[in-house]
């Protein structure tokens, strides 16, 4: 950065892509528990398989993201789905084959797979 003009110019790009995130409300958001209880459970795979998938499959309305502890290390590892308008699905004790169910099932079919998530265990 060599003048005022070229910061200027990062700053207005930089707030022209922050305005299309916040555009895309239609983004369905797959998070990953990625803490030490996580990881130590197998959380890794399951976000490599969940990430494959959705590019593979061309979901471009999806994101897979992760988060640190989600609080629940007894569930790890944990797959949150949040989707606009509707309630957040918390899957519980994931497995990459368990996640490619999720993909296509939920993320593509949109029919929540409840047996593996949190309100059928404790619900």
């Amino acid at each position: 950065m060599k003048s005022l003009e070229e910061l200027r110019a990062i700053r207005e790009k930089m707030q022209g892509q922050i305005g299309l995130r916040n555009e895309h409300t239609d983004q369905i958001r797959v998070v990953v528990g990625m803490a030490t209880c996580g990881i130590a459970s197998g959380a890794r795979p399951v976000l490599t398989a969940l990430s494959d998938a959705v590019q593979s499959k061309g979901l471009s309305n999806v994101t897979v993201t992760q988060t640190g502890c989600i609080g629940l290390c007894q569930y790890e590892p944990i797959v949150e789905v949040i989707e606009p308008g509707k309630d957040k699905v918390t899957y519980i004790k994931m497995t990459p084959e368990k996640a490619l169910e999720v993909v296509d099932q939920h993320l593509i079919k949109g029919h929540i797979i409840k047996k593996y998530t949190i309100a059928e265990v404790i619900g």
